[in-house]
């Protein structure tokens, strides 16, 4: 069978795409509810609670930074098992009464086991998809984190006005032992082993950092933080915009909106990228982005918010999985791990630091003139992508070992 008519939906990426969808999930269910716990429950300023719904992103980085280089040597299947029991025991950790600074503690391990086992999720992906159908897969895949997307943020709001804060913790609790449990059913694939001539060729001219970074997948992963954070406003503060605007209703559904949105482009973007190259999809999709960023500054109604919800879905959310393509295709086999590590400590770092850039500069602005400067940053991005890598795009191959 030729590489292209390879199967893709495997016993293994069926579950492993589920274990993220659940983690993927979780995220979403708390980043949206922590903001206004952190406020109603622990009188948190709006500062302050960004950095709550921030700090356990940053613990993803850090996560994700150590264990890109600890994968080859303590193994898949045991990085994985220790990354999930981690995160369940962290689950549980929201139960205690606590003050800011211990939340901030909590938020930030949890992240980081999050890191630790969705960094072991992708690169098991990226190295058993067919390369010829390497974008159409990460595609297929990422679509487990955009239905987590859209079903966390959705039940968030639900949850809040119709139970306790308890009962949502004891919800993610339980979708965090069902990730431990489906990956006991996982068999890890033979993963390429780096070899030690490649290793130390690849440690020359970029140093102590080669060992935690992949350097070809920087330029698009730096491209990938940027237009987080732009996002990051959305993620975490589109809640305190819809009842400033009184629209709480609608945005219940925003991020359901988003979602199928990225649900209907993915499987189409995901071929043309194999079949076109990534321009084709990078620069319409920022356009997009920022066009939905203008109009969300601009809302009044219920129609203009799901649109917005739906024109970040075609333009950040291809952005994303296209940016993940390119980060695992701009490397060698035996440095994939490394590759999607570096993409997402990027993407984590922009979505755990945005919102507390953008609560501090909340201070000065209104929520409407927020996104109508992301809109702009968004635009800045466009070019930041032709600079590092849309112009030389046709020459970037996949370098991949037989």
């Amino acid at each position: 069978m030729s590489s292209a008519q390879a199967p893709l939906w495997t016993r293994n990426f069926i579950l492993v795409g589920l274990i993220n969808f659940q983690l993927v999930l979780i995220f979403y269910l708390l980043v949206i509810v922590i903001v206004g716990y952190a406020v109603a429950e622990l009188n948190a300023s709006i500062a302050e609670a960004g950095l709550i719904s921030g700090l356990f992103i940053v613990g993803t980085l850090f996560g994700r930074l150590l264990i890109g280089k600890c994968l080859q040597r303590f193994g898949y299947r045991s990085t994985l098992l220790f990354g999930l029991a981690g995160f369940l025991l962290l689950s549980l950790g929201y139960f205690i009464e606590m003050g800011v600074t211990a939340l901030l503690g909590i938020r930030f391990i949890h992240g980081f086991m999050m890191g630790v086992a969705s960094t072991v999720l992708g690169t098991v992906i990226a190295q058993t998809l067919p390369p010829t159908r390497r974008g159409e897969g990460i595609g297929y895949y990422s679509m487990s984190s955009t239905l987590g997307t859209a079903i966390g943020p959705f039940v968030a709001i639900w949850m809040m006005l119709h139970t306790s804060y308890q009962t949502i913790f004891s919800l993610s609790s339980v979708l965090a032992l069902g990730c431990l449990v489906v990956a006991c059913f996982i068999r890890m694939p033979n993963l390429a082993q780096p070899k030690p001539a490649a290793t130390a060729t690849a440690g020359k001219g970029f140093g102590f950092w080669t060992q935690y970074l992949e350097k070809n997948a920087l330029p698009i992963s730096l491209i990938m933080l940027f237009a987080s954070i732009c996002y990051s406003g959305v993620l975490s503060f589109i809640n305190f915009y819809a009842k400033e605007i009184d629209l709480v209703e609608a945005a219940s559904l925003f991020f359901l909106m988003y979602a199928i949105a990225i649900l209907f482009s993915r499987p189409f973007t995901g071929r043309l990228m194999d079949r076109k190259g990534e321009n084709i999809i990078m620069y319409p999709a920022f356009i997009v982005m920022a066009i939905a960023l203008f109009l969300l500054s601009q809302a009044h109604n219920s129609s203009m918010l799901l649109l917005c919800a739906g024109l970040l879905g075609l333009g950040y959310g291809n952005i994303q999985s296209v940016c993940q393509t390119i980060a695992v295709k701009s490397t060698s086999l035996e440095r994939m791990g490394l590759a999607t590590s570096t993409y997402f400590i990027c993407l984590d770092a922009g979505l755990g630091f945005g919102p507390y850039l953008i609560g501090i500069a909340l201070k000065s602005v209104s929520y409407a003139q927020m996104y109508f400067y992301s809109a702009i940053a968004a635009l800045l991005c466009l070019g930041l992508y032709y600079l590092l890598h849309g112009r030389h795009a046709q020459q970037v191959q996949p370098q991949l070992s037989r």
